[in-house]
């Protein structure tokens, strides 16, 4: 008979996604989080240690995700814009609008 071993990294992975499922899905917060995983049977310093690691992920996912919607907003506005003034005959009016809307919520995302 053959007994499966456990890796620690497969421990560790475990435990990270039960963390990052608890704060993004279930939207807990990072107190409720820490309690789940000491009663996991983590100690509280390594489970505030993965909180802590998880927040500073979702917070830089957070930023990258705005600063994107800056980028593809702006040039949205700026091609409509551009097209519009070209005088093809066409106002590229969703396009503009689009552009300023995506710009903006990036603008609000980054600054909160």
């Amino acid at each position: 008979m053959e007994t499966t071993q456990i890796e620690p990294a497969d421990v560790s992975n475990h435990h990270y996604s039960y963390a990052a499922n608890l704060l993004v899905n279930e939207n807990k917060s990072a107190y409720e989080t820490q309690i789940k995983l000491t009663e996991q049977g983590l100690s509280s310093e390594v489970a505030a240690l993965i909180v802590e690691n998880l927040e500073i992920e979702i917070q830089e996912a957070k930023y990258e995700k705005a600063r994107k919607d800056m980028v593809y907003g702006a040039l949205w506005f700026c091609g409509g814009t551009i097209l519009t003034f070209a005088d093809i005959g066409f106002i590229f009016w969703g396009a503009i609008l689009f552009g300023g809307i995506q710009f903006f919520k990036g603008v609000i995302n980054v600054n909160s």
